[in-house]
């Protein structure tokens, strides 16, 4: 089991924990977080989910994501999710998130980076992650379009390209 620290509509916490999934009560929001690792060219990393993932199998997301564990920051879980998933370290020290979500049951924050990643040398977790590749807006946009992408509003995909090198971003 998962466990998650609980927030109130104003993210401030609540001083309790539930399991990830499990039923929040009204006013009980957990944090998920989101890394997009774009390169110096401007593409895109992105990672396709495993056939056995319970939401959006087979589709291709951003670079990482995944739950805030309890007792754990959205800084070293969004640099966990990198290093679990595609074997990356990533160091965000001293960096905030670039832009926060709010979601149904909670918050997301989206951590904008541009690093050179050699994708031959990530190693992949395969029960989360099948394929990395690089793609450019226009790829993404139009994997959005034949819904091989996350169903994400083309207008916030389009804004995270054009956070890079914008408030928040990372190198």
């Amino acid at each position: 089991m998962e466990w998650v620290d609980l927030y109130d509509e104003n993210r401030v916490p609540l001083g309790k924990t539930a399991e990830r999934y499990g039923k929040k009560e009204p006013g009980e929001y957990r944090t998920v977080v989101h890394v997009c690792i774009f390169d110096a060219q401007g593409r895109l990393l992105i990672q396709q989910r495993s056939a056995q993932k319970r939401i959006c199998p087979n589709q291709w997301d951003v670079s990482a994501a995944g739950g805030v564990d309890a007792g754990e920051t959205p800084r070293e879980a969004a640099e966990r999710e990198a290093r679990e998933e595609l074997g990356y370290t990533l160091d965000l020290d001293g960096v905030r998130p670039s832009v926060t979500v709010n979601f149904s049951g909670g918050f997301d924050d989206f951590f904008i980076v541009q690093q050179e990643v050699d994708v031959a040398s990530l190693s992949l977790q395969t029960e989360e992650v099948s394929a990395v590749r690089w793609v450019t807006r226009e790829e993404a946009l139009s994997m959005l379009d034949t819904e091989e992408f996350i169903g994400y509003p083309k207008s916030f995909l389009e804004f995270l390209f054009d956070m890079r090198n914008q408030f928040g971003f990372a190198m």
